[in-house]
């Protein structure tokens, strides 16, 4: 299903489904557990049976089958046709013919669409929102979503790091405007400078094995992968941050009690779980 989509989210945007399509080929148990406990963790909860879920914007469908295993009935979507089929591709694998795991396209920014979804108990966006063009548009149609009284949202923003957020999305400008064959050697150039600026940063500072710790492996935090996470993070366009405290305020301010959350002093996400209250 897909109707009247903004203008905001089909403006020159990063091919996220591309890269999740590549990322498919190294999900494996040991990340699927991984997905699962910060699902676990992040909500406060052992198990979602009988919770609804709604993963707005699913990508690999990594989350969506996390919660799906955890036994939260759920309905996946997102704006890149190839996220969806990413997501239909995990559903074939582990829960082929499964009527309670529903996939298709559609945008978080179209508010016609978001209403004929209902309500949910558990609303799940992360890394997506700050990609729409309207970040704040997004947020609002994804707290719509949440069903009253005991209905949480699981969402992470890009953390505002001042001049240096306004450098990456120069960034992020420039890659995206690369023909295709340049994209990959940038993305290898604009990681080789990091790491260089990071350490150097920690050299000077007497902490080099905290940048190598940093720099080296493939990390699993969330069942994610560096390699496919970097490339995410260089592309990603459109590109929006806000502050850890603007967007709490945000959220107290529509009647949600921030139940966990991990802020982030980097350019990374932070990250918020929230519970709707009762209506006075």
């Amino acid at each position: 299903m897909m109707t009247g989509t903004p203008d905001a989210q089909a403006r020159s945007r990063f091919e996220f489904g591309a890269n999740w399509m590549r990322f498919l080929a190294v999900v494996d148990d040991r990340r699927i557990a991984e997905a699962e406990s910060s699902l676990k963790h992040m909500l406060g909860v052992e198990e979602l049976a009988g919770q609804t879920f709604l993963d707005i914007g699913s990508g690999s469908g990594l989350f969506s089958l996390a919660a799906r295993r955890l036994g939260a009935t759920v309905h996946s979507f997102d704006y890149d046709p190839q996220s969806v089929a990413c997501t239909k591709e995990l559903k074939r694998r582990y829960f082929p013919e499964d009527d309670e795991w529903r996939i298709e396209r559609g945008s978080v920014l179209d508010r016609d669409y978001l209403e004929s979804l209902g309500q949910y108990d558990i609303v799940y966006s992360w890394g997506v929102l700050h990609h729409t063009g309207a970040m704040w548009l997004a947020l609002e149609n994804a707290i719509g979503r949440v069903r009253f009284s005991g209905g949480k949202l699981f969402i992470a923003l890009y953390n505002d790091q001042g001049w240096k957020s306004h450098v990456w999305w120069l960034v992020k400008g420039i890659y995206n405007g690369l023909p295709r064959f340049l994209q990959a050697p940038f993305v290898a150039g604009m990681m080789l400078i990091t790491h260089i600026v990071v350490m150097l940063k920690y050299t000077l500072k007497r902490q080099p094995m905290t940048a190598i710790d940093s720099i080296r492996g493939v990390r699993y935090a969330r069942g994610m992968s560096t390699k496919y996470d970097q490339i995410d993070w260089i592309g990603g366009f459109p590109y929006e941050f806000a502050s850890f405290e603007t967007v709490t305020s945000y959220l107290v301010a529509r009647g949600f009690a921030v139940i966990n959350s991990r802020r982030n002093r980097t350019l990374g996400c932070s990250e918020w779980a929230a519970e709707r209250m009762a209506l006075s």
